[in-house]
């Protein structure tokens, strides 16, 4: 008969020769992984935080993102208050360009840039306030009646070199130009 060779000798044998070598076979297969999501939790944990001079998770910053989107005023006026002033009106809604010179807009006081404006008359500077002109909108984009929008444009032109009156309101107007009434009988 044949003999077989032994087959238990060579063919099966691993790296782990001793009980201890199992051992720490074992006990390093525990610990490995465990330092392993360790590190990892605190690497996610650390790169939440925000870098040194951001304000990103300030209170402030946060009031800031969740604020909202829209406001609502009431803005009370008196019945008895009247159409306001020139002044009022340049300095309420004229005054952002007009005193920077933003987007072509002549400054106030300006007699260069108010000089061929001026030309054109009263009337046709109201015009172009009320209706818009270049990058201006209508009436600059204000809540003004037109009276009060003349008396800017009257401000303005004034404050430029020209000589023109601040026009008055309607009632007053005819007031001045209505002769008294006489108790003729």
């Amino acid at each position: 008969m044949s003999q077989v060779p032994n087959s238990h000798d060579n063919d099966h044998e691993g790296p782990i020769k001793t009980p201890k070598q199992l051992a720490v076979a074992v006990g390093l297969a525990f610990i490995v992984p465990i330092i392993i999501i360790i590190l990892l939790v605190e690497f996610v944990a650390s790169s939440g935080t925000g870098s040194s001079g951001s304000d990103a998770l300030s209170e402030q910053a946060t009031a800031q993102r969740i604020r909202p989107v829209g406001s609502v005023e009431v803005k009370m006026v008196s019945a008895n208050a009247g159409p306001r002033s020139g002044e009022e009106v340049f300095k309420a809604q004229c005054a952002a360009c007009h005193e920077s010179g933003a987007m072509g807009a002549p400054k106030l006081g300006d007699a260069a840039g108010w000089g061929p404006r001026i030309g054109t008359g009263l009337a046709a500077l109201i015009q172009s306030a009320l209706k818009g002109k270049n990058a201006m909108p209508p009436q600059a984009g204000g809540e003004f009646s037109d009276l009060e929008v003349s008396r800017a444009v009257a401000y303005l032109a004034n404050a430029g070199g020209a000589k023109f009156t601040e026009p008055a309101a309607p009632a007053a107007a005819a007031s001045e130009a209505a002769p008294p009434a006489s108790d003729v009988k």
